[in-house]
């Protein structure tokens, strides 16, 4: 009798629409048994342990940033530094929220707002400008060129690491670097060929590269002494907060106020893009690497960039590579590989 009233209460629920934790309710079950059981721990513990490799972290940033030229071609109206004030703003309004509720528990010491303040500078406002007043120079030409220079980074990243850091400099380490370099530079140039007579603005443009190598390259030393007690998130918050301030004074100093009425929507929209995947996301997963890495390794496991940057471009815009390029790419991995392994020895020695 009490069956019947149940499967007759049941179905006049249904009709009436009232039942409807019949269907949630097994969902809602079956989903908390799912999160308490072990796989999900599991799960969690195996993230736990990606997220702990240094290495694999710095390759993925390092591919994030390859996807930028793609995505900031629509952006190239715009003038270079308000180009940067944009990109970090919407990533530092991400992160804002977690930096408002973690600040007073974390705090921040003088010494460490100044090598922040210097890493927001060079890393974020002068890097990031200079890189983007190269490319605009070339006018999508000659990418090539300002992609090499660029690379020249891992000379200043490990005379800084050296100087600041105390790392030493094996031997090894030199090899598989030096390769590297090389490696990059006949992946970077097709058949080894420096093609320089595209006038002054090429040459120009080399400069800014250069100028961005230098910037980013000595800023992985003092990034990786901000990390020594900060959580990598933290430290990523700040530095972007920091880079729209110094950014949105760069603006006004160079003359360029009235630009920040400039983007359209869809541009906008691009720079929003650009915060949760090569912008703020990116540098989020790299400082979060760096934690785990030695500076001047991680440079050069940052070569990976312009293989990755090649592939894109042959595979989107169909520019094929040559024989030289492919083989280079080979040796550049390879170079990488070696030099993690370098690395994973050097920890497990400390």
């Amino acid at each position: 009798m009490s069956r019947c009233n149940s499967y007759s209460d049941r179905t006049v629920g249904r009709k009436e629409g009232k039942d409807k934790g019949f269907f949630i309710k097994p969902v809602l079950l079956y989903s908390f048994s799912f999160f308490f059981t072990p796989n999900i721990i599991n799960f969690f513990i195996s993230m736990r342990k990606f997220l702990s490799y240094g290495p694999l972290l710095i390759i993925i940033a390092a591919s994030l940033w390859a996807l930028d030229g793609i995505i900031r071609r629509s952006l190239y109206s715009l003038p270079s530094i308000t180009i940067v004030f944009y990109e970090h703003l919407f990533g530092a309004v991400i992160l804002l929220p977690y930096l408002i509720k973690t600040f007073s528990k974390e705090g921040l010491t003088r010494k460490e707002f100044f090598l922040l303040l210097f890493i927001s500078m060079f890393s974020g406002v002068l890097g990031t400008l200079w890189f983007t007043t190269a490319l605009l120079k070339t006018s999508f030409i000659s990418f090539s060129v300002v992609y090499l220079i660029q690379k020249l980074q891992p000379i200043f990243a490990i005379s800084a690491a050296a100087i600041v850091l105390k790392e030493k400099i094996t031997k090894s380490y030199i090899k598989w670097a030096v390769l590297a370099l090389v490696a990059a530079y006949f992946v970077t140039f097709k058949n080894g060929y420096v093609n320089l007579a595209t006038g002054t603005g090429t040459v120009i443009a080399a400069l800014y590269a250069l100028g961005a190598a230098f910037a980013w390259g000595s800023s992985t030393a003092f990034s990786k002494l901000a990390l020594v007690k900060r959580p990598s998130i933290y430290v990523t918050s700040l530095r972007f907060v920091l880079t729209s301030i110094l950014a949105l004074g760069m603006v006004f100093v160079l003359g360029q106020s009235k630009s920040l009425a400039s983007p359209t929507f869809s541009q906008l929209s691009r720079f929003l893009l650009i915060a949760v995947s090569t912008g703020m996301v990116s540098v989020a997963i790299y400082y979060r690497g760096l934690k785990k890495v030695q500076a001047n390794v991680s440079t050069i496991l940052e070569l990976v960039y312009p293989l990755l940057a090649v592939f894109i471009d042959a595979t989107l815009y169909k520019s094929f590579l040559a024989p030289t390029q492919y083989l280079a790419g080979a040796i550049l991995l390879f170079g990488i590989y070696k030099i993690s392994q370098i690395q994973q020895k050097e920890l497990k020695n400390n």
